[in-house]
């Protein structure tokens, strides 16, 4: 379990995807360190994909300052949980420098996806899916 050293000052962002909403702040340190719901990035998000979804906003910007992140994050599934944290750091990295907005936005990282499930109609079995015609 990782202890978050609160003395320091942060910068901190609210990144969103579907209904999962990420908390994050970054503190200048020594060397990149990831902590999600106060556990290690490789403990809350155990496969390689999601960790490099996490990472991919610090690897893009090329940076030479090291950051130690950490999120909250609630709601959505796993994945939808690694993109909000994404979108959140690339919040905070515009907000510490906004030379990075240019880079981070054509990958597209400062663009909260909307997509999300469709409700399902009544009449229906799911959100567009017709009950099989039968013609007697």
């Amino acid at each position: 379990m990782a202890i978050v050293n609160t003395n320091k000052k942060y910068v901190g962002a609210v990144g969103r995807r579907k209904t999962s909403v990420a908390r994050v702040r970054l503190t200048e340190s020594s060397k990149n360190a990831f902590v999600v719901n106060d556990r290690e990035l490789h403990e809350y998000f155990p496969t390689s994909e999601l960790q490099e979804i996490v990472k991919e906003p610090i690897t893009t910007s090329n940076l030479e300052i090291k950051y130690m992140v950490s999120a909250k994050v609630y709601g959505g599934g796993v994945h939808s949980q690694a993109e909000a944290v994404r979108h959140g750091i690339s919040r905070v990295l515009v907000k510490i420098d906004e030379e990075l907005r240019k880079e981070l936005k054509k990958s597209g990282f400062l663009k909260r996806d909307p997509r999300s499930k469709e409700r399902k109609k009544f009449g229906l079995r799911k959100a567009r899916r017709a009950p099989q015609w039968s013609k007697r």
